[in-house]
């Protein structure tokens, strides 16, 4: 499913966690910032807990014409998924997602009903590269992903701040369409992926 690991990354979960325990990007639409994206990690001996809220809202002047917010509580122990809880509001519509890991595989409900993936499998939550070489399943629809992931090789990627780092990029083909850089410890450092509408998402570490 992916091609060209990057020795970058250790095979474990927490050689993707920031030091300082968190993340946060900047989301833009186009040119314009829309919302932001916040990660929370905390360890308990192997144990790794990600929390993540995102809100986003786009307006035509002043009026708002789409919201969106999300929030996931990720588990892992040591470099293994072992489960995750989302809730999602766009617009209104609300959609949940559980998925929990077993040695026969992956049980995950959500909106379209219930399903098991690959015990290998992991939610599309982009902070772990080590996980874009799995079978992949989308967070917020609870069904597995037809994509392709591969490295990309080192760039620099833009900062909130205006400022750049230099990179490692890999690219998400298929069903989606996405880019993730990572920094040189590992850390997911921004992401550009195209919406259904055509319109680019850019995020930007703050």
């Amino acid at each position: 499913m992916a091609v060209g690991f990057s020795v970058m990354v250790a095979p474990t979960a927490f050689a993707a966690v920031p030091g300082s325990g968190r993340l946060a990007f900047a989301v833009f639409r186009g040119k314009d910032k829309v919302g932001e994206h916040v990660m929370r990690f905390s360890r308990s001996g192997s144990a790794l807990l990600v929390s993540t809220e995102v809100e986003m809202r786009v307006r035509l002047g002043p009026i708002p014409v789409f919201r969106y917010a999300h929030t996931a509580t990720e588990r892992w122990q040591g470099d293994s998924f072992t489960s995750l809880s989302t809730r999602t509001d766009t617009n209104g519509k609300v959609e949940q997602v559980t998925a929990e890991a077993s040695g026969s595989g992956v049980a995950i409900e959500g909106p379209g009903g219930r399903l098991t993936a690959p015990a290998s499998a992991a939610p599309l939550t982009h902070w772990n590269a080590a996980a874009l070489e799995r079978p992949l399943f989308n967070p917020q629809l609870g069904k597995i992903m037809k994509v392709r992931t591969a490295q990309a090789g080192r760039e620099t990627v833009s900062l909130a701040d205006g400022g750049s780092i230099p990179a490692t990029r890999w690219t998400i083909r298929g069903e989606a369409e996405v880019d993730n850089w990572y920094d040189s410890a590992g850390a997911w450092a921004g992401l550009r992926g195209k919406l259904e509408d055509g319109s680019t998402m850019i995020y930007r570490r703050l």
